[in-house]
């Protein structure tokens, strides 16, 4: 759901693990590197996360790999896509009413 991708965003530490995915897989510690908050804290950021479908997670032994997962991502991008292209269209029928507003003058 696109909602639950916007709220899993809206947090700046959050985004920050997304940008940092964006390079690929990579292991909680390499991802939340230098983030300067606890463990727990980390913990809630990745699940919120994980609920939203953004990013998996792959446990082997003691490793936790992430991944972004591209679709949860696209989902908001088609979203956001389709508000553009409404609000395009839309100041197109207002910049062409003021057109032929000034013409008339």
């Amino acid at each position: 759901m696109a909602n639950d991708t916007f709220s899993a965003l809206a947090h700046p530490l959050r985004r920050e693990i997304v940008e940092r995915l964006s390079g690929g897989p990579a292991t909680v510690g390499e991802v939340t590197r230098d983030f300067g908050v606890s463990k727990p804290t980390i913990s809630r950021h990745l699940r919120m996360l994980e609920e939203a479908g953004i990013l998996s997670r792959v446990i082997v032994g003691r490793t936790h790999r992430l991944a972004l997962r591209p679709e949860a991502l696209a989902e908001a991008s088609d979203w956001i896509e389709s508000q553009r292209e409404r609000w395009e269209r839309l100041f197109d029928v207002v910049g062409e009413y003021l057109e032929e507003r000034s013409e008339r003058r």
